[in-house]
């Protein structure tokens, strides 16, 4: 198995060389780290070129002519590498020294999964420990996780769970399913990457924490945590008015929906993701019929209860919580 690691630089050159030395440290080297710089203005682009001269495994570097952002950019560098996984990585975290080889020891016992993801330990900008980990951060519950690593993993993540580039790696066959990347939808490379193969694979989730993943004020996302309702937490008077007054993402949920649609119905000869598309036609329903209800209240009531009877809110939502929400917000 050959592992490409895809990195894509911008203004780095305060973290990039404790990166590219936790690389180096690898106790299984990549076969190639393919970097793309989006037009540094910094010394970054030096650095990478100065640690290609020495390192201990093939390095591709690349400048871009402009700036084209973190998609774009993570696009051309996945579209370059060539080996059988691709793990992408950020210019300002750590990787300790087992990732790359507890990634391939995974893909090689579970040939069934596409795409693999671990923990992180977030630490400070000085790379003291935060207190916890990503998942923690991200409120990723271990009901969830179980349900990604089930094959459940496409809807999960629709509704809004989170897998981060920087702990990710995937086989490079589903590069055709997945690029390119849309730059009109609500997500990023990492969502959309995880999204699709989960539509025709197993994502399964690494309960390690792989990279410390470093917080500071310049990055461009960071461990962000969720918005949202927690389907575990119990509904108080305080959540249920925080959750009324909150801006209903029906929207861009059903952006994502569709642009994740057309692309499975494109790709339906090279993978098979016949029983995800099915679902996914009722949720895309669903969700009109939440981005449009009516101001009226009797109106809007028929609509909701005909969706809560139907047991789409308890399938695509947190159930009665939901049609609550809805009916009143």
């Amino acid at each position: 198995m050959k592992i490409s690691v895809a990195m894509c630089t911008f203004n780095g050159e305060r973290y990039l060389p404790e990166q590219l030395e936790s690389l180096s440290s690898q106790t299984r080297h990549p076969d190639e780290l393919v970097i793309c710089d989006d037009r540094s203005t910094d010394q970054t682009f030096e650095i990478a070129k100065e640690f290609a001269a020495s390192a201990p495994f093939p390095l591709h570097l690349y400048q871009n002519e402009s700036n084209l952002g973190s998609t774009l950019n993570f696009e051309q560098a996945i579209a370059r590498c060539n080996g059988d996984v691709i793990a992408l990585c950020d210019q300002d975290d750590i990787w300790l020294p087992q990732k790359l080889a507890t990634l391939e020891a995974t893909f090689v016992e579970h040939p069934e999964a596409g795409l693999v993801f671990s923990d992180a330990e977030v630490v400070t900008e000085d790379l003291r420990p935060a207190g916890y980990s990503l998942w923690e951060k991200l409120g990723l519950k271990r009901g969830e996780l179980q349900s990604i690593a089930s094959g459940r993993g496409f809807q999960s993540l629709l509704q809004g769970a989170t897998v981060t580039g920087a702990s990710m790696a995937f086989r490079s066959d589903f590069r055709r399913l997945v690029l390119p990347i849309p730059l009109e939808l609500p997500i990023i490379h990492d969502a959309w990457i995880t999204l699709l193969i989960a539509a025709v694979a197993t994502v399964l989730p690494i309960d390690e924490r792989l990279i410390r993943y470093r917080q500071h004020g310049s990055q461009q996302v960071g461990a962000l945590e969720r918005k949202g309702i927690n389907p575990a937490r119990v509904l108080t008077p305080a959540s249920a008015k925080q959750a009324l007054e909150r801006e209903n993402p029906y929207s861009q949920a059903l952006a994502v929906g569709l642009a994740a649609h057309e692309r499975l119905t494109e790709k339906a000869e090279e993978f098979d993701s016949t029983g995800v598309i099915s679902a996914l036609k009722s949720q895309i329903a669903h969700l009109e019929v939440r981005s449009r209800l009516p101001r009226e209240r009797v109106s809007r009531a028929k609509r909701v209860l005909a969706e809560l009877f139907a047991g789409r809110y308890h399938r695509y939502g947190n159930g009665a919580r939901s049609a609550v929400k809805d009916l009143f917000s």
